[in-house]
């Protein structure tokens, strides 16, 4: 499935979300990213939100039961962290402001698009291909932006407490894929 870079940055690791949702933010290795607080808990929530919706349609619309259950694992792993983020934000009294120059909502809602004039095992097959890419550039996100960008250590502890979940997702994605392409040929 082609699409343009998610950007939705800690989808927060559940929210975990992606490096391409901050398209726009000023970020080299030298100097840190132009990010605050209030952005990174938006992004946080954007992301974990994108892979509840597309865990639901997979949990729905998958072809093989192991395409369903890893959908609907993913809806309920993020809706957790979600929660964990809102309730964190309330706690700060941070209120999630998104990046101007955001993008992930169009990316999300173009690759829900294509996901839903899919079906059978092209859906189950779209549909890994965009967990593994997400879940990749979140972690990327992660790691490269969000951390560095973060002040609050509460909100940092938490990034990096479900970031562990992110790579799973990812690696789980990958190897259904690899599962489900090699019992079709």
């Amino acid at each position: 499935m082609r699409r343009s870079p998610l950007i939705l940055a800690l989808g927060f690791a559940f929210p975990l979300v992606t490096a391409a949702a901050i398209q726009g933010a000023p970020a080299t290795r030298t100097e840190a990213p132009a990010l605050d607080d209030a952005t990174i808990v938006a992004i946080f929530d954007a992301a974990n939100t994108a892979d509840i919706e597309t865990g639901t349609l997979a949990a729905q619309r998958g072809a093989s039961k192991e395409v369903r259950t890893f959908g609907a694992m993913l809806a309920r792993d993020h809706k957790q962290v979600r929660q964990q983020g809102r309730d964190l934000a309330a706690k700060l009294h941070v209120t999630p402001t998104p990046p101007a120059d955001d993008q992930g909502a169009k990316a999300h809602a173009a690759a829900m698009t294509e996901l839903r004039t899919l079906k059978g095992a092209a859906f189950d097959h779209a549909f890994l291909e965009h967990e593994y890419t997400f879940h990749r550039d979140v972690i990327d996100a992660i790691q490269k932006t969000l951390l560095p960008a973060i002040q609050n250590e509460e909100l940092k502890a938490l990034v990096v407490k479900v970031a562990p979940a992110f790579q799973a997702h990812m690696e789980m994605a990958q190897q259904l894929e690899k599962q489900i392409a090699s019992n079709t040929n």
